[in-house]
């Protein structure tokens, strides 16, 4: 099978779950015998990859080696293609306080076009993006189908966090909020009318075209904010890892340390570390030493205010050696205060086989069904709860589990549901 994956998340010298999981995704098919190509931006170069070049100067796409080097930079062993721009689509929303009506569609409609461009040989095209809408701009009859990781499929900045703490409104107007701390009647208006028309136009593409969302969870809350969407062509079908190797990973590494805590993702609001630090000084044990892998907005400040004897900041980690200090672990923490869709890191300590204290939020309680030991995954309901379940565990030796033949989010596993919805 031909199949096009598309994400405006790649390339990048430091990706997140989503550009990770597209690169999984593509390997495991390329593994399977399928044609595999990725199209993703070309406003991106290796060296700098954070500094994005003005969008008016990305209309060019090729497959030259700037695509060969972007393919290496992020594990992908297929070809990636350039095919358009997504750099500085701020539209001053910020410096106007309002969410603009028209921004959403009209970068939807660039991906749109160069999915149209690029997918004349391709018997599926794959998107995992945060514009859910591009599938109305696509031909007429392609086999398209979108994979929803976040809930930007109602929400424009795609968290639902706001003030420390999860979103609950589905009221437009109060979105304002979110890009406006004291919005007037007028800034209200303009962003009701942008956030009704995302709506609107997502459970179109969601009617119109095959959607994936990663978690029962996601669905449940479109379905909150669009209660008339018509779900019939939606599936929920998790992420998945490559077990293989990550427990090839767990082979490798020594004993787990006694002690160790380690923490993995991007450093910023809703992933929860800040709050992790702040209740967790000076009450876990003297043997614990807490490794925070990752970079990001809030890395620097936390970093002056916690690291010392007990905690240290090792900054952005490539992947492999970010599974290798996991699998280490004499526990993993994964501390979002944000709800998570579907956490690849929860998965990725659950396939390296060490314990995983989360919070229960979001779509990561459906993660309990892929422990691999009874109690692996432990849930809690507040941040001091984590502290004294993590003080708990720590006071059991760690082990180093038996190998498993399988894993349940493996992509063997779930790879044949994503292939068959391809083909139907």
């Amino acid at each position: 099978m031909r199949i096009l994956l598309v994400s405006e998340d790649l390339p990048g010298e430091q990706i997140g779950g989503l550009g990770k999981h597209v690169v999984t995704l593509g390997n495991a098919l390329l593994a399977r015998g399928h044609d595999v190509r990725i199209l993703g931006r070309n406003d991106r170069n290796d060296r700098n990859d954070r500094n994005d070049r003005n969008d008016r100067n990305s209309s060019t796409s090729s497959t030259s080696s700037t695509g060969a080097d972007h393919a290496r930079q992020i594990g992908f062993h297929g070809i990636f293609v350039p095919g358009f721009g997504y750099a500085h689509p701020g539209w001053k929303e910020g410096q106007l306080g309002i969410f603009n009506p028209y921004k959403r569609p009209y970068f939807a409609r660039r991906i749109a076009t160069a999915i149209n461009r690029h997918a004349a040989d391709a018997d599926v095209v794959h998107y995992h993006g945060h514009l859910p809408m591009v599938g109305l701009h696509v031909a007429p009859g392609m086999n398209y189908v979108q994979t929803r990781h976040d809930q930007g499929s109602e929400c424009l900045t795609h968290l639902r966090f706001r003030d420390d703490t999860p979103c609950t409104t589905v009221a437009p107007r109060d979105c304002s909020g979110c890009i406006c701390a004291h919005a007037g009647p007028v800034r209200k208006s303009v962003t009701a009318i942008a956030v009704n028309r995302y709506r609107e136009d997502n459970a179109r593409a969601f009617a119109t075209h095959k959607t994936v969302f990663v978690s029962h969870f996601l669905q449940r809350q479109f379905l909150r904010a669009v209660p008339h969407a018509n779900l019939a062509r939606c599936h929920v079908i998790p992420n998945f890892v490559d077990y293989p190797r990550l427990a090839a990973i767990a082979d490798a590494a020594l004993a787990p340390v006694a002690g160790r805590v380690v923490l993995v993702g991007r450093v910023d609001a809703g992933k929860g570390f800040g709050e992790f630090l702040a209740a967790a000084e000076g009450r876990l044990p003297p043997l614990a030493q807490v490794l925070v892998a990752g970079d990001g907005p809030q890395r620097v400040s936390l970093e002056a205010r916690h690291s010392g004897a007990g905690v240290r900041f090792l900054g952005w980690q490539e992947y492999a050696s970010a599974l290798t200090l996991a699998a280490s672990a004499h526990v993993c923490v994964v501390p979002s205060v944000c709800e998570e869709a579907c956490s690849t890191t929860v998965l990725e300590a659950l396939a390296l086989g060490r314990p995983c204290i989360a919070l229960a939020r979001g779509g990561t309680p459906e993660l309990a069904s892929y422990q691999r030991y009874a109690g692996q995954l432990r849930l809690v309901r507040s941040m001091p709860e984590l502290i004294a379940q993590l003080r708990t565990q720590l006071m059991v030796a760690p082990g180093k589990p038996p190998r498993a033949d399988g894993f349940g989010a493996d992509a063997a596993h779930i790879l044949p549901r994503l292939l068959e919805l391809y083909a139907d």
